[in-house]
């Protein structure tokens, strides 16, 4: 018969192992935003009222490229959040015309009583106060303007106009992810760190991946899994996402997002 010391001892073992899985847990969910923070990636201590929203050039002048173009564009959230997240938008130019039209969620205008998703006449490449944005995903060509007609309808259907939730959803990346599902010719890969991308907007559990390929299971935002030819193989804890991607071969950390290459979203020579 075991006696006190040894059944003590038998639960002591499963705990030190419960206890080192939770420990670990903790630091691969930490570490990521704590060397962004280290890193100076994100300014903790500014204002964003002189924030910088300058254009960086990325983007073709409008003026001068008569092709259709649609780019897709993501930058660190504005101070704590930028440690763990990215805000993203779409950017659509038709044939000929002189001005892209920029898509997004604001969620400082639910604040206001305004619907969060703006689409409005704007330079595409501003840093999103100070951050930098990169150009994640870019589409051009004759048959881009069938893209952007899915696109403009996608943005009159998103179900959450007058709703903003900053974790887990609905928000800027929930809008997008809302797009880019509903217009699969765009195969977006979106960031890692675009927390809110995996809310399945409307309260649904199943459903395509944000790029519009392969499978989703998502609750609320908050835990899931998802397997597509585009984004690889993701696991969402809280929100932050553990990923592999096999094509080409990278990583996804929670804050540090892709950690390797990025696929041929973007022709990096066709974009100038």
């Amino acid at each position: 018969m075991q006696g006190p010391a040894g059944a003590v001892s038998g639960y002591a073992a499963p705990m030190r192992r419960s206890l080192l899985i939770a420990l670990g847990l903790l630091f691969a969910i930490a570490a990521g935003p704590l060397w962004v923070g280290v890193s100076g990636a994100v300014s903790l201590d500014g204002d964003w009222r002189t924030a910088s929203r300058e254009s960086t050039g990325i983007a073709p002048d409008a003026a001068t490229v008569r092709e259709p173009l649609v780019q897709v564009y993501a930058a660190r959230a504005w101070s704590w959040r930028g440690l763990f997240a990215v805000h993203t938008w779409i950017a659509t130019k038709r044939r000929d015309a002189a001005r892209w039209t920029v898509h997004e969620v604001l969620g400082w205008r639910a604040r206001q009583g305004l619907p969060v998703v703006v689409s409005r006449a704007d330079l595409p490449d501003r840093r999103w106060y100070d951050a930098p944005p990169e150009l994640v995903a870019e589409r051009r060509g004759d048959d881009v303007e069938t893209l952007i007609d899915a696109i403009e309808a996608a943005v009159a259907r998103y179900p959450h106009a007058a709703r903003y939730g900053l974790w887990p959803g609905p928000n800027s990346n929930t809008f997008v992810a809302w797009v880019t599902r509903a217009v699969p010719g765009l195969a977006v890969d979106l960031p890692a760190t675009a927390i809110g991308k995996d809310y399945l907007a409307g309260g649904g559990v199943l459903g395509a991946a944000p790029s519009g390929s392969g499978v989703q299971l998502s609750l609320g935002g908050l835990f899931g899994l998802l397997a597509s030819p585009v984004e690889g193989f993701e696991i969402n804890v809280l929100g932050l996402v553990f990923g592999l991607d096999l094509s080409p071969p990278a990583l996804k950390l929670p804050g540090l997002g892709r950690l390797g290459p990025r696929g041929g979203q973007v022709d990096r020579a066709a974009i100038r």
